[in-house]
């Protein structure tokens, strides 16, 4: 079943509004008021839609910041029942610091469709090849690599690999480097990296290792509309974690899963550009109008673009 389109303006306007308002405190060094100030415009926004929504990838825990917290409802509780994800700021040092690629981040797809990730880390790999058995978390660095080399008919040293720059990747990288592979590193911000597979332009032809599993899911939303590939397996470090996953569903501690796993059926996914990044352009006011530039996806309508809106900005 479908997601009705007219959903797509409506959410457009929740991220591009939650941008808005995050944009104020960009530069200000103060990285949860930058959060803040997305979450409160982002719950707002969503509570005037006709929606019976439910919050399943909140935001916030790890870094003890504001959020709209996993089992919130929102909307006017009229209208389709939805799961609903969200990173009001996605790359909240980016913000702070007035640094390219903040975003604010939304997907959605009918109730119980979208996996319920906890607040822990995720080993992630995503590419621009929809085949099985090309990628794979379970394959070594050399195997998945030679494997894309050959599917994309590239010499490994003209692959480019993106990869959160962390010392857990140390050896991941050291591996990249004895293969001749280019790294285009991120210091935050792996919902976007996860998405410089889907277009040429952006010169990256993996995505690889450890980030948050909430952003897992976020960006297997739109890699879905982009007909790429994406597998994730949390990590769980401590009883606590396990004990939440439980209760979330999550018996299978060691799981991978392929991205029809994470997102089923219609999804609908927007990332709206806070300052000038990779994906989108940031927030441009001009008196008393404000310009946005979000990533819309839509898998039924294989609508994928950058959409550009002009709005009066209401004080």
């Amino acid at each position: 079943m479908a997601l009705d389109k007219n959903l797509i303006d409506q959410f457009i306007k929740v991220t591009s509004k939650a941008a808005l308002s995050s944009s104020y405190l960009v530069g200000k060094k103060d990285k949860i008021a930058a959060d803040k100030a997305a979450v409160d415009s982002m719950r707002s926004e969503l509570n005037k839609m006709s929606i019976q929504g439910e919050i399943v990838i909140g935001e916030g825990e790890l870094d003890e910041a504001p959020m709209l917290y996993i089992g919130e409802k929102v909307g006017n509780k009229n209208g389709p029942e939805l799961d609903i994800a969200v990173d009001p700021l996605e790359g909240t040092n980016f913000a702070a610091n007035n640094l390219p690629g903040a975003l604010s981040v939304i997907a959605i797809s009918e109730k119980n469709n979208l996996l319920n990730a906890p607040e822990t880390y995720m080993e992630k790999i995503s590419t621009r090849v929809a085949e099985k058995n090309v990628v794979d978390l379970d394959y070594s660095i050399k195997k998945n690599i030679f494997n894309l080399s050959e599917y994309l008919n590239k010499k490994p040293e003209n692959l480019t690999a993106c990869i959160l720059k962390r010392p857990r990747h140390n050896k991941i990288v050291t591996e990249l480097r004895d293969l001749n592979v280019k790294i285009k590193f991120i210091s935050d911000g792996d919902v976007s990296g996860a998405l410089l597979v889907t277009d040429d332009k952006y010169s990256v032809d993996i995505f690889l290792g450890i980030g948050g599993g909430p952003e897992g899911v976020l960006a297997a939303t739109a890699l879905d509309a982009f007909n790429c590939s994406f597998q994730g397996r949390f990590l769980f470090e401590t009883d606590k974690d396990k004990k939440r996953a439980n209760e979330m569903g999550i018996n299978d501690f060691s799981k991978k899963y392929e991205l029809d796993e994470i997102v089923k059926g219609d999804s609908i996914f927007c990332a709206t550009g806070i300052t000038n990044g990779d994906l989108v352009s940031g927030i441009k006011i001009d008196e008393d109008n404000f310009i946005s530039e979000t990533l819309v996806t839509h898998k039924h309508s294989c609508f994928k673009k950058v959409v550009k809106l002009n709005q009066k900005i209401i004080r």
